[in-house]
């Protein structure tokens, strides 16, 4: 990542550009796949700056974890947001997103499950309980619009299909694991509507 001649260092700029480089290699190598050395010279920085961006390697990781935790949750927020109001069209959406990720030739499953996975931190396992906190408030207020009678329990139960059907498009089959899903949501958010006095 070299500074053109006459351009001024930004130490944000910097540390983003770190970041953005290190995000698909994390994933795709693994947070433990990759040494100091290789991801400093893939990223293309010195250890120095490296260490002066982010303290550790791990500082790294966590940064990197932060900032897809946000794209993620900004991507599913906005794919509920296109569809409009109905609450069955945003869980659609939902899960056609994910089918549409699992799709993806790069996808390797869900980062922040991996990384508690396979880095037993506690940062690491904190970043990855907000993040999958967003999701629990994301489907949890799609079960409310609904008219869920328990919606935080539904929102749970819509969040274990979520990641169960990540889980099993990464490891086991991906053609049809988010629309499986999917008709298991509906079907979920169709029976956890309180009885109406003619039911």
């Amino acid at each position: 990542m070299p500074i053109a001649k006459g351009s001024t260092i930004n130490p944000a700029r910097t540390r983003a550009a770190i970041v953005e480089e290190a995000i698909p290699l994390l994933y795709e190598r693994g947070l433990d796949g990759i040494g100091v050395a290789e991801l400093c010279a893939r990223v293309g920085v010195s250890k120095e700056t490296l260490y002066r961006h982010f303290g550790t390697k791990e500082g790294l990781i966590e940064a990197v974890l932060r900032e897809r935790s946000e794209r993620v949750t900004r991507w599913l927020t906005e794919a509920v947001a296109a569809v409009g109001d109905d609450p069955r069209n945003q869980l659609t959406a939902v899960f056609d997103a994910l089918q549409e990720w699992y799709g993806d030739p790069v996808f390797r499953g869900c980062a922040m499950l991996n990384a508690a996975a396979q880095h037993h931190v506690e940062a690491v396992r904190a970043i990855t309980a907000r993040h999958l906190d967003r999701h629990l408030e994301l489907l949890t207020g799609i079960a409310r619009r609904a008219g869920a009678a328990d919606p935080h329990l539904l929102g749970r139960q819509l969040l274990m299909l979520f990641e169960g059907a990540t889980v099993v498009a990464a490891h086991q089959d991906t053609a049809d694991a988010g629309e499986h899903a999917r008709k298991a949501a509906l079907t979920l958010l169709s029976a956890a509507r309180p009885a109406g006095p003619h039911d």
